[in-house]
């Protein structure tokens, strides 16, 4: 007979910069881990097809000073909100994704590869009156060399959503939210969600991560947001450089306009801000390394993340920390990727053991 051992609870406290976070029990965050799939979250928000194309350079043209690039391969991922939809797939929880997509060849690979994940795409729209987001990079590089990004080019609808759509979103919307432990809104200001659809939605656990219109969500019944520095800066026309004290101020201010019960700003290879009522703001280092293989689409598994523990009965702090070890994982992948929950419980582990 095998006596399975209970691990003792391991807590760490890191410092950054003048303040320090709470210690942190890593074990309670295994636990939070571990329950991630008995957690179902809607999200709503701007569904985006990212595209890369890669080639291998050529020679420069003469018909101007350009780089010809000779076609390698062509790979496409879940961006923008499909990409926090990717990452809650991949963390093993139940996803109702609500939003739009075209009838185009773009938004028939999103809605396809959700369904070979069994994602429920019944809340995804399909109009053939809208132009599915997509984002394409081409890469360049020499046969032995890293690859690197010469030229985006983005392709966007050029108006709102028609009347009938909206309300179609509005309805499975609401629908979805009523079927969730949370709802995590993903604007990326192309017309899928609005701040009077969230009001309407009268869920107990809203998260947010909004690109240009954070403010416009104020009093929107939304519990906690993810911008990164740079949005909270241009949200109040605002510069915090190497400032703390300045981050803090604006950190504050915003949980107060919002409404708030928890803001956390990510900062890059400044690793992390989380600010809370009744809490002095602390401030969480980055997670791996200061030097990212690529960032794109990492917000998005911030959020998801942060959104899952929240789901699962973290707190707003033991979710940030989650949230941070997960962003500082994705950045040390190519493309837009997402982080598994085995992923997740790996670093956690080796934190742990690094502790003993």
């Amino acid at each position: 007979m095998s006596i399975e051992r209970k691990p003792a609870r391991l807590r760490i406290q890191r410092t950054s910069g003048s303040a320090a976070d709470s210690s942190i029990d890593l074990t309670r965050l295994l636990d939070v881990v571990a329950a991630f799939s008995r957690q179902t979250v809607c999200v709503i928000g701007d569904l985006v097809l990212d595209e890369f194309v890669a080639g291998q350079i050529s020679r420069v043209s003469r018909e101007a000073p350009v780089l010809i690039l000779r076609h390698r391969r062509t790979e496409a991922y879940p961006g923008g909100a499909a990409n926090a939809v990717n990452n809650l797939a991949d963390l093993g929880a139940r996803v109702l994704p609500v939003g739009i997509v075209g009838g185009d060849e773009s938004g028939r690979s999103l809605v396809e590869y959700f369904r070979r994940k069994s994602v429920d795409t019944s809340g995804v729209v399909q109009s053939r009156s809208w132009v599915t987001t997509t984002k394409t990079r081409y890469l360049a590089g020499w046969t032995h060399t890293t690859e690197q990004q010469v030229l985006r080019v983005d392709r966007e609808p050029n108006a709102v959503p028609p009347a009938k759509v909206q309300e179609t979103i509005e309805r499975k919307g609401r629908a979805a939210a009523n079927r969730a432990n949370a709802v995590l809104i993903s604007d990326y200001g192309l017309g899928a969600v609005t701040p009077a659809l969230v009001r309407k939605l009268g869920a107990k656990l809203v998260t947010l991560d909004s690109r240009y219109r954070l403010l416009d969500f104020r009093n929107a019944g939304v519990t906690a947001a993810t911008p990164n520095e740079p949005e909270l800066e241009a949200a109040y026309q605002a510069h915090v450089g190497t400032d703390i004290s300045k981050l803090d101020a604006l950190g504050e201010r915003a949980l107060r306009d919002l409404g708030l019960a928890a803001l956390a700003v990510t900062r890059g290879k400044d690793g992390m801000a989380v600010f809370e009522r009744a809490h002095p703001p602390r401030h969480i280092p980055i997670y791996g390394s200061d030097a990212p293989v690529d960032v794109t689409g990492a917000g998005d598994t911030v959020i998801a993340v942060f959104t899952l523990a929240l789901a699962a009965g973290a707190s707003h702090l033991e979710a940030a920390h989650l949230a941070n070890y997960a962003g500082g994982i994705v950045v040390m992948k190519r493309r837009t990727a997402s982080v598994t929950r085995a992923e997740l419980e790996t670093a956690l582990r080796r934190e742990a053991t690094a502790l003993l």
